[in-house]
């Protein structure tokens, strides 16, 4: 491809295989492809071709802090940790990241998350991932992007505005000053199976809103205003400043924010553990069936 221009926008939400192509050469673009029943899946599939100068990022490996049996499946990272993983692709406060995945957007939509987390506010998912890079026509290479050993200056962040811990969560129960939203499918969330945590269910008093019912049958995100009438009428008058979101292991929750900020309702917070930590805990209440 040639080089593209520099770009006159910047992209916080979504972006377009068509828009990506257009300012790949001013884009750090990362490769988040992961299957949770497969953890080296993602790196195969990024071996066998990928977006032309994408990293690829690993979901255990670089997106998430190491298990200690008690802090969910997925643990937020130590934020100097991910600054230097950052860092190392070439990150800088003027380059536009972007990341995809072959999910839905489900695993870019933590690293989406997680690089505002770290206060770089010009990142966005591409929408419908490889395959509509692929769909639209644009090569794929199977070169791999050499990481730098430059040390980070990325912002900490402060993780009191963005994140829930669960002993807040336990307390809420009572007040219901926060609404837990979970993105998990509706039979987990109601407990009717559950394939990889320590107990079925939910944290009480949670509703449930599938990360998948953000996205239309093609994969791609339904329109902002459709995606927005259906937050509405979840979150029943309270603020998104006042919405948590989970899910199994804080990822998927992840793809429910990034929705809701596409749609114009930006400031929900996230469960980093979700169910996967609460649940570890026994004497942790735990809800079934509808709430």
């Amino acid at each position: 491809m040639q080089a593209s221009p520099a770009p006159s926008q910047t992209f916080n939400t979504l972006i377009s295989a068509d828009e990506l192509a257009e300012i790949i050469d001013h884009c750090i673009v990362v490769d988040c492809r992961h299957e949770l029943t497969d953890p080296e899946a993602g790196q195969n599939a990024y071996k066998e071709g990928h977006i032309p100068g994408a990293f690829f990022l690993h979901l255990d490996k670089d997106l998430a802090a190491p298990l200690t049996g008690s802090n969910g499946r997925h643990p937020l990272p130590d934020p100097q940790s991910f600054a230097a993983t950052l860092a190392s692709i070439g990150l800088t406060p003027d380059k536009q990241l972007v990341a995809y995945d072959a999910a839905g957007g489900m695993v870019a939509s933590r690293f989406w998350w997680m690089a505002r987390w770290m206060g770089h506010q010009s990142v966005a998912v591409l929408d419908g991932g490889v395959g509509s890079w692929q769909k639209s026509g644009f090569p794929l290479s199977k070169e791999a992007a050499v990481r730098s050993e430059q040390s980070s200056s990325a912002p900490t962040p402060d993780t009191h505005l963005s994140t829930v811990t669960a002993q807040a969560l336990l307390e809420n129960i009572k007040s219901s000053s926060m609404l837990v939203v979970d993105a998990r499918a509706n039979p987990r969330f109601m407990g009717e199976t559950e394939p990889m945590d320590a107990r079925a269910g939910h944290i009480p008093g949670a509703v449930n809103r599938p990360f998948a019912d953000n996205l239309r049958d093609d994969g791609l995100f339904k329109p902002a205003p459709v995606i927005k009438a259906d937050f509405l009428q979840l979150l029943d008058g309270r603020a998104p400043q006042d919405i948590v979101h989970s899910c199994g292991s804080g990822v998927s929750a992840c793809h429910n924010l990034l929705a809701m900020a596409y749609a114009g309702l930006d400031g929900g917070r996230l469960y980093p553990g979700s169910w996967s930590e609460w649940s570890s805990n026994p004497d942790r209440p735990v809800a079934t069936g509808q709430a």
